[in-house]
């Protein structure tokens, strides 16, 4: 591929410079450091001397392509890592060094590294009995929210530099709602601390533990240090605004030590500032380096995205002011009004519905009279509920239109493939106990069974589905009255007697553990041709995400004595709706040529530009909202909030529109082509929509009137 005289100048400097490069996202920044990556291999630099280091897995998926070219010379292989996957390896290694002085009861054991999934389980553990004697009453929230909120107190605390004994200090220093609200963050308080104290005695790192003991303990320490800096004297660093202030201070102890430096600065982001992200220490980098580059012109936007993005942008950050007191940038003139009418279509409905019809028909259009290929399109919203993405799935399937969705983060629970694997899951183990209820046996069968339709699965389990003595059992098809069957079908029927024989058998044999049933089960009988899960490749990803969820479950649960199984355990924990871990797989480029289905946020994470893109719901609230988090405040709890100033509503809002305007310009800036609007009066809820983003639009066109 060719390169431009900027990415030239990158990509082939010396091999002992240190570099920072800045720009805007879809300035080719990243392009240039994986050429640079193959530079530095060719020209005698030994691959596995280099680590590349990203703030999310997902941010390293061109460099893990670009490690595996073809064309590089056998040999070593690059590290690919975050910060917390380097300290959880040095941890892993130098544990001795550590254990005792972090404070471990058991420091000649080893550790064990929680998930996020096993941190929260844990966190119930310790937690359940403080809610069960009054703990948090005056808040309305579900019990895997409140685990995952001190859990991000904790994480916050460790990523930012702080003691976890100031979390509660910090929040109330801020808080000028109800007093209330104070006792609230006291009990978070404590249940951080008593959660911090059983994970020391029973040698249990969840993520904030792993970072503070390889920050405070192993890197000052001189062989953890010395087998760093020799095992890696080259480094790359991509989207160093997206990484932490800790990430950002190794960093600055490790770069003068370094024989060469890329440091990757993406003007404009700092999306994860709620998992601690902060670009203004990853911007104080830059004087460390040899070498200042700034990439300028877009690889990606148009000449009229651009102009797009320059009007939203200056309309977001000044709302308050009336339209023709604006002062943009660049002055107004016809050919530029004309250049962003080129690049913003919109159509307003009166009802949401309408809204999709119009999203689908577009599409339908741009895929079958403009030969735009599927896989250049990107529906966006602030959020991806069931609802929306079933209907709008629907709309373009009718319209011969691929599609697939995606939402890393969702809880498997919501996954209609695992919800069916762990109710077969629990017909198949009856001595758990769980028997679960009618509708949820008739939806794994319509789920797993080829053909097989809701009204018929209940029909099957109204008269076949036995719960005897707190056993759970599906019993014969052929215990079935003969127009029944007919109604059913035999065809059917055949292959929901092989479901039920096949977990009989199973039942007959000692209980396997959870990870080898689901295995056994997708693999015997539900991939295999007349189930669902067959050529189901968004199944087989979620079975595949769920086998090894239960796995790391069962390894670390089953570590530690308990009432239940691990099993029954994991089953009952999913349930109630705990978050499964983000899996690499679920970021990997599909290679179908389908219409991406994704919440804005996810789509700027996984950093691949489109030709055009659809934003759903552009009145919804949900474009500038935080998450309703009352044990939580990500930016109370970041570096730069001077402890002791309180955060008012002036400076919710300006949170609001630094967000807004981030996440629209991240977006516009990863678009070629066009931006389609979808827009209703009228909500999902059938209630009114006028969020900010929307009033931002209304700016933008009222100037070009």
């Amino acid at each position: 591929m060719e390169f431009s005289l900027a990415q030239q100048t990158l990509i082939q400097a010396p091999l002992d410079r240190k570099l920072f490069v800045t720009g805007p996202a879809g300035t080719g920044k990243t392009t240039a450091g994986t050429a640079r990556l193959h530079w530095l291999i060719t020209h005698g630099t030994p691959a596995h001397n280099i680590l590349i280091l990203t703030p999310q897995r997902t941010l390293a998926l061109p460099y893990d392509e670009a490690r595996h070219a073809p064309q590089l010379r056998p040999g070593g292989l690059v590290t690919l890592a975050t910060v917390g996957a380097l300290a959880r390896r040095m941890v892993d290694l130098f544990w001795p060094l550590a254990a005792e002085e972090a404070g471990f009861a058991q420091p000649h054991a080893r550790p064990i590294f929680l998930t996020l999934e096993t941190a929260q389980y844990f966190m119930a553990r310790v937690v359940a009995p403080l809610v069960e004697e009054g703990y948090f009453q005056s808040i309305a929230i579900s019990r895997n929210r409140l685990y995952s909120q001190i859990i991000d107190n904790l994480n916050k605390a460790a990523v930012v530099g702080f003691p976890i004994t100031e979390i509660a200090p910090r929040l109330k220093s801020a808080w000028v709602g109800e007093k209330t609200q104070l006792r609230i963050y006291d009990e978070a308080q404590e249940c951080a601390l008593r959660f911090r104290r059983y994970c020391l005695e029973h040698n249990l790192l969840d993520f904030s533990l792993q970072m503070e003991v390889f920050l405070k303990y192993l890197w000052p320490e001189p062989l953890c240090r010395t087998y760093l800096l020799e095992q890696y004297p080259h480094l790359i660093v991509d989207n160093l605004e997206e990484d932490t202030p800790v990430a950002h201070e190794l960093l600055r102890d490790w770069l003068p030590h370094a024989a060469s430096a890329l440091l990757i600065y993406d003007e404009g982001g700092g999306h994860r500032s709620f998992l601690g992200a902060d670009p203004e220490s990853a911007a104080a980098l830059a004087p460390l380096c040899d070498e200042l580059l700034r990439f300028t012109d877009s690889f990606v936007a148009s000449a009229p995205i651009l102009a797009l993005a320059e009007a939203l942008g200056a309309a977001i950050a000044s709302p308050s002011r009336p339209a023709e007191a604006e002062s943009p940038a660049v002055p107004a003139t016809v050919e530029r009004h004309a250049a962003i009418r080129s690049a913003l279509h919109y159509e307003l409905h009166r009802f949401h519905p309408e809204m999709l019809d119009w999203t689908a028909d577009t599409i339908a259009g741009l895929v079958h009279h403009e030969g735009l290929p599927p896989a250049e399109i990107a529906v966006l919203a602030p959020f991806l509920p069931d609802a929306l993405r079933f209907a709008l799935a629907q709309r373009l399937e009718q319209r011969d239109v691929p599609v697939r969705s995606h939402r890393p983060s969702r809880a498997l629970r919501e996954e209609s493939a695992a919800q069916a694997l762990l109710t077969l899951a629990a017909l198949g183990h009856p001595a758990w106990g769980l028997c679960p209820p009618r509708y949820d046996v008739a939806y794994a069968l319509t789920a797993t069974i080829e053909a097989l339709d809701l009204v018929r699965a209940q029909l099957l389990t109204d008269i076949l589905y036995r719960v005897k003595d707190g056993c759970p059992r599906l019993e014969p098809f052929a215990g079935l009255q003969t127009e029944v069957q007919q109604r059913i079908t035999y065809l059917l029927g055949g292959r929901y007697e092989a479901l039920r024989l096949w977990l009989e058998r199973y039942r007959e044999a000692p209980a396997a553990e959870l990870d080898h049933f689901l295995s056994r089960l997708f693999g015997e009988l539900l991939s295999q041709p007349g189930y669902r899960f067959h050529e189901d490749y968004d199944a087989a990803r979620v079975s595949a995400n769920l086998i090894e969820s239960a796995q790391k479950f069962r390894w670390i649960a089953g570590a530690l004595p308990a009432e239940k199984s691990p099993a029954q355990e994991y089953v009952e924990l999913v349930r109630e709706g705990v978050l499964a871990a983000q899996y690499l797989r679920d970021w990997e480029p599909e290679q179908t040529e389908a219409v991406l289905l994704a919440p804005a946020f996810t789509f700027l994470m996984a950093n691949r530009p489109v030709e055009v893109q659809f934003w759903l719901n552009v009145g919804s609230t949900g474009w500038w909202e935080r998450l309703y988090q009352p044990l939580t405040h990500p930016h109370v709890l970041s570096r730069h909030w001077p402890v002791g100033r309180l955060w008012l509503d002036s400076d919710e809002v300006a949170a609001r529109e630094e967000t807004l305007q981030r996440l629209t310009q991240g977006l516009l800036r990863r678009c070629r082509r066009a931006v389609y609007l979808g827009l209703s009066e009228l909500g999902e809820d059938g209630y009114e929509q006028q969020g900010a983003l929307l009033m931002a639009i209304q700016r933008v066109l009222r100037k070009m009137a």
